[in-house]
């Protein structure tokens, strides 16, 4: 028996067979055409490859994606691939697929992931963010995804800045049509924009590392502002483990700094925990797709 995963991302789409301990048996990719009947397809191609090279078949199937499935309709909602928005993208991946799918919001598959045997495997409550091109969250208690009742659950890019300063009042204008969310500031190009624009958010590092005064004021802020909006996480689900996944999680100091940043700001007198990186890194979201379905392909 093997699950299979996809990792349905806006510039490659790609599917994996993993076997029952979690070991990859067939890795294989595409270009996302970003048409969507022509992306459908090649989801059901790259599917088939992966069980051709696993030598199996799996009985359902997992997809992680951009944006959510709205409670309403079943329609795609807030993908920032937004050529997705609206369209019954479940139902007609299992039309071309010829069997059950399940879909969840990448950062959720990412979260999963390392909830089941990444770096959340031996904790109870896991909540996982992306901090990359923009800022994803998910929780999974007990190894089982948490979804919520519309649907939103850890959709914390998009809560605002807690605490802001006047100057960062009302903040940077998101793709989502309101200001200051945590994705415009704490996302790899929030500190690129905070930088001032001119390299991205791995040179800022790099130029704070060697000492650059503007380039340690920006990353000095980006860590106070992701310790703020870690803390309302800390407040409200108080997490056995954080985990950062993206490319800002490939920044060494967060690790070292970001507990200490964090702990003033939670309503506690006694704060330890965890922050860690992901394990399974860029594999993580088509790994969380493949364990969405129990092995047996049922409910």
């Amino acid at each position: 028996m093997i699950r299979i995963g996809v990792d349905f991302g806006g510039t490659k789409i790609e599917a994996a067979a993993l076997s029952a301990d979690g070991r990859f048996l067939a890795r294989v990719r595409a270009p996302n055409p970003r048409d969507y009947d022509a992306a459908l397809r090649t989801v059901a191609q790259l599917v088939a490859d992966a069980e051709r090279e696993a030598g199996a078949a799996a009985a359902a199937i997992g997809v992680g994606m951009p944006g959510s499935i709205s409670p309403a309709n079943g329609l795609i909602r807030n993908a920032n691939s937004t050529w997705l928005n609206g369209r019954a993208f479940g139902d007609d991946l299992q039309g071309v697929l010829g069997r059950p799918v399940r879909l969840a919001n990448d950062a959720n598959c990412m979260a999963l992931s390392e909830a089941v045997d990444g770096a959340g495997a031996e904790s109870a409550v896991v909540f996982a963010v992306i901090i990359g091109t923009g800022c994803g969250g998910g929780v999974v208690v007990n190894r089982q995804l948490l979804h919520g009742r519309n649907g939103v659950a850890g959709e914390w890019g998009h809560t605002p800045l807690p605490w802001p300063t006047a100057a960062e009042h009302p903040g940077p204008k998101c793709w989502c049509g309101r200001h200051g969310c945590l994705e415009t500031w704490i996302s790899g190009t929030g500190l690129e924009r905070d930088h001032g624009g001119g390299a991205p958010a791995y040179e800022v590092v790099a130029q704070a590392r060697s000492g650059d005064a503007h380039a340690v004021a920006a990353f000095d802020r980006y860590v106070d502002r992701l310790a703020r909006g870690l803390a309302v996480i800390c407040d409200l689900l108080d997490p056995d483990v954080i985990v950062l996944a993206g490319g800002m999680s490939n920044v060494d100091a967060l690790y070292d700094r970001l507990p200490g940043a964090i702990a003033p700001h939670v309503f506690t007198d006694h704060f330890t925990t965890p922050v860690r990186k992901a394990v399974h890194g860029d594999s993580s979201g088509v790994r969380g797709a493949a364990w969405l379905w129990p092995l047996e392909g049922g409910a």
